[in-house]
């Protein structure tokens, strides 16, 4: 079940950059759960990664190496998350990485190691390691497609974006993938995000660009409220195009990162659209506020509600529900006779209460469809930030009940 036809497109290569896909049969016989990343010489990667205290061991010894060395391969699991693993699971993180490295000839700083599956078992490192020798042989810039699956955990359909843009003369590709469905709300979302173009960047422009784009779109996803051990997503600008380095002072960033938004908006939407049990997107728009963090925390308090949720699922315009969450939102002397809240182009919220010009007809008219907007005006400033979600339907609970088995 999942919001929208959300078919892949036809991926640009990008010059610099193969994949590979195997299977470890990690929780599946079979299934294609090895995903690996080869980078061409002088690329540069920057990175997110959750804010989660209990980060994963892949999570830690990506940034480790990251800072140590420019990745020439990412490797990458799903199956398992190897988080709550202690000890063990950093020397199991750090065991593939070495293993990967000495089949590539590069030094396992060189290789960036992400997970994503059930917290707290331990690795499975003799089903990875078996499997590295095949997902190294199949290496290609056009399995892409391939490699969107192969990270999928309890996604119902793989998710990628590909676009081109002309630099001064010059077409540079951008393609990417993700996953998630459930265990969502980022702090940098289990989610899992990789970027890949074949432009040079500078690495203080390469890091801006991923931290403010980040931000702008994984960043303002939700499903469930819960931060993952595991959340990362990596920019990767391999340099292989004919073009001049990008700067931040470079003509050509704005246009760069234009394309780069679209494609991290549209992989951090179809996470969303994939929600474990979603039927229908939502996109929550707080304005007027007096602050970022205050109109983060009013769209975050409506779609982190059970109560909005449910009635979203059902269709049931309860906009009670919603006025609710906003006054709980802990925004200091709120003027609830000032604000106002729609539904769609429905206004449910004036003066304190229902607006006067509110019908039940009205409000169900908007509940019925698939992808629906609530828009909260404040009214207290000139702060504006939106905030991406789904419903709670009965398979959320479905799936997250019979996750282990």
């Amino acid at each position: 079940m999942a919001v929208g036809p959300g078919n892949l497109p036809e991926f640009f290569p990008v010059a610099g950059v193969k994949l590979g896909i195997a299977s470890a049969g990690i929780k599946k016989p079979g299934h294609k759960d090895i995903v690996v990343f080869e980078l061409a010489p002088g690329s540069r990667v920057a990175g997110l990664f959750t804010r989660n205290q209990f980060c994963a061991a892949p999570v830690t010894l990506s940034r480790k190496h990251l800072a140590e060395k420019a990745p020439r391969y990412l490797l990458i699991n799903t199956g398992n998350a190897n988080a709550g693993t202690g000890a063990r699971g950093m020397a199991d993180a750090l065991a593939c990485c070495q293993a990967l490295a000495e089949h590539a000839g590069v030094g396992a700083a060189e290789v960036l190691p992400f997970s994503t599956g059930v917290i707290g078992e331990p690795l499975p490192i003799q089903k990875i390691l078996s499997a590295l020798p095949e997902a190294l042989d199949s290496m290609a810039d056009n399995r892409w497609a391939e490699a969107a699956s192969g990270i999928m955990t309890t996604d119902t359909r793989p998710k990628g974006a590909s676009v081109q843009v002309d630099l001064g003369g010059h077409t540079v590709s951008i393609s990417g993938i993700s996953k998630g469905a459930g265990m969502i709300r980022p702090n940098m979302a289990t989610m899992l995000g990789f970027i890949a173009t074949d432009a040079r960047i500078a690495p203080d422009a390469l890091q801006a660009l991923a931290s403010e784009l980040g931000e702008q779109s994984f960043n303002r996803i939700t499903i469930d409220g819960d931060t993952s051990t595991n959340d990362a997503c990596t920019l990767i600008a391999s340099g292989q195009y004919a073009g001049p380095e990008i700067t931040l002072d470079s003509p050509y960033l704005p246009a760069l990162k234009a394309a780069l938004k679209d494609i991290y908006m549209e992989l951090a939407h179809a996470i969303v659209r994939d929600g474990e049990g979603a039927t229908k997107f939502i996109t929550i728009q707080v304005s007027g506020a007096a602050a970022q963090q205050e109109a983060l925390d009013v769209a975050y308090t409506v779609a982190h509600s059970p109560l909005v949720k449910t009635a979203l699922f059902a269709s049931d315009p309860n906009w009670g529900r919603i006025l609710a969450a906003v006054g709980r939102a802990g925004v200091v002397d709120l003027d609830v006779n000032a604000l106002e809240i729609h539904l769609g182009d429905v206004c449910l919220v004036r003066g304190g209460g229902r607006a006067e010009d509110y019908s039940e007809e009205r409000g169900q008219a908007v509940m019925d469809q698939e992808e629906i907007t609530i828009a909260i005006d404040l009214k207290r400033g000139e702060v504006n930030e939106t905030v991406w979600t789904c419903d709670f339907s009965h398979d959320y609970v479905t799936i997250n009940a019979d996750y282990r088995s």
